[in-house]
């Protein structure tokens, strides 16, 4: 199951984030058969419901993450219409079955302090979660877009979910990720792009996906099978 937000509503006051969209979509339509739900479907109730209806192994979310240090009850991960605070991520029953593999797509996902061990990540594998993707810093959506298609792609074939990651790094290391006019190019597949998306995703890259902005923030945690 992937959900996520391109756009908020009004009080929530976050940045768009315009290649969640394609993200989500291409995950789900391209690499991994399941479900998406966006923006206004991106709630809380459907992220408990959706669940409890079918148990979905692998939940990504692509979205805004915040995590304030010493301050549980102001860290939160963003929803379309609220924010789903740190103290909340117990209720989610995601060890009724075990979520299998978590992916956080957003910002310092596993950022964490004393009370609080890598955060939003590590607050899902003391739940249950048996393996989650996150970030320890501030990462792009464009850049994100790269990464997280080329997991999903190598995780068809990888070993161990760990190794999905690695392989997707070093395909971004080494130029294999890249934006070629309206395509989104990967070492076992191309994803399509509307104008657009592919210029705003040029417009958003500065340099190339091999730059380590764009593939080190994110970090695996929990089994790596």
């Amino acid at each position: 199951m992937a959900m996520g937000a391109s756009e908020f509503t009004k009080d929530q006051n976050q940045n768009p984030l315009q290649a969640v969209p394609l993200e989500v979509s291409t995950i789900v339509q391209k690499l991994w058969p399941g479900k998406f739900l966006l923006n206004k479907d991106f709630t809380l109730n459907n992220l408990k419901a959706q669940r409890r209806q079918n148990p979905y192994g692998m939940i990504h979310l692509a979205t805004h993450v915040d995590f304030v240090p010493g301050q549980s009850s102001k860290s939160y991960i963003q929803l379309y219409d609220t924010k789903l605070r740190l103290d909340q991520v117990r209720q989610l029953g995601w060890n009724k079955p075990p979520v299998e593999l978590l992916v956080l797509s957003a910002c310092k996902s596993a950022f964490g302090d004393e009370q609080a061990e890598l955060g939003f990540a590590g607050l899902a594998i003391q739940t249950g979660v048996k393996s989650a993707i996150a970030s320890l810093w501030y990462v792009s959506d464009a850049g994100t877009l790269g990464l997280m298609t080329e997991f999903y792609s190598q995780l068809k074939t990888a070993p161990i979910k760990a190794e999905a990651l690695r392989q997707a790094q070093l395909a971004m290391i080494q130029g294999k990720v890249r934006i070629e006019g309206n395509q989104l190019t990967g070492i076992n597949r191309g994803v399509s792009l509307p104008p657009q998306m592919a210029s705003y995703l040029q417009q958003n890259i500065v340099g190339n996906l091999s730059h380590p902005f764009y593939w080190a923030p994110f970090t695996m945690i929990g089994s790596p099978w």
